[in-house]
């Protein structure tokens, strides 16, 4: 198992050389410096703390910058930690990139989804909408809290009602890697993860057992193409 820490950059389409259209998510991996090896022995676990992006050192507070100086990098904006028997073996100081996963791999997304604030019944679980005549005065109200018969006292648990509406953290699963591009630092996921623009993600190994490896197309290359015919307009020039 291996895991790694990216950002959320938004939603694009690429294509394959047969045509094929593959919807995706670009997910900027920065090298995640490891700071810190978590061990059975000091700690009761096994993990791996990376520094993800770099910050200023101005903006470093004190007990943060002594763990950094400890493990003798520069400081880091946001300090996770990964988790993955394949990635145990690097040391302090040395760095994950986007070469860890392959096109073609299966792995889970890990975000915190967009908040909504206060929403109500129907816009938070998509329940029905009360008769719209004018003489209803009952439109969008949480609805009927009867009981049935049972346990007149309460209401019965689970009952969907008017609150708070995220962020919270959210994990989608069996998520296709179209492509891993390590000198460019971006990996390309199928479809789209949780979370707004510019918001932290985690990609680990699939937790459920894959029984077929999803095929995954050679992608089309459009940078020669552009080179070409700026060459070819100098040319003509």
């Amino acid at each position: 198992m291996k895991s790694i820490v990216g950002r959320k950059m938004g939603m694009t389409e690429v294509f394959a050389k047969d045509g094929t259209m593959y919807p995706v998510t670009v997910i900027e991996v920065l090298p995640n410096v490891v700071v810190q090896k978590k061990t059975i022995e000091k700690d009761g676990y096994e993990a791996l703390q990376v520094g993800y992006e770099e910050m200023p050192l101005k903006n470093c507070t004190k007990p943060r910058l002594g763990i950094y100086k400890k493990a003798g990098i520069t400081p880091r904006r946001h300090l996770v930690e990964l988790k993955g028997d394949e990635i145990y073996g690097k040391n302090v100081g040395e760095s994950l990139d986007a070469s860890l996963f392959q096109a073609g791999d299966v792995v889970d997304v890990i975000g915190t989804t967009k908040g909504h604030g206060y929403s109500g019944t129907i816009k938070k679980y998509g329940n029905h909408i009360g008769p719209k005549a004018h003489g209803s005065g009952y439109h969008r109200q949480i609805g009927s809290l009867a009981n049935n018969g049972r346990c007149n006292n309460r209401v019965i648990p689970g009952k969907t009602m008017s609150g708070h509406w995220g962020p919270e953290s959210a994990t989608i699963l069996n998520v296709t890697v179209i492509e891993a591009n390590a000198e460019k630092g971006y990996i390309l996921v199928k479809g789209g993860v949780p979370g707004p623009k510019k918001s932290l993600v985690l990609l680990r190994s699939a937790v459920l057992t894959q029984f077929r490896k999803p095929e995954v197309k050679e992608l089309l290359d459009l940078a020669p193409a552009k080179n070409e015919e700026k060459a070819e307009e100098a040319k003509g020039e």
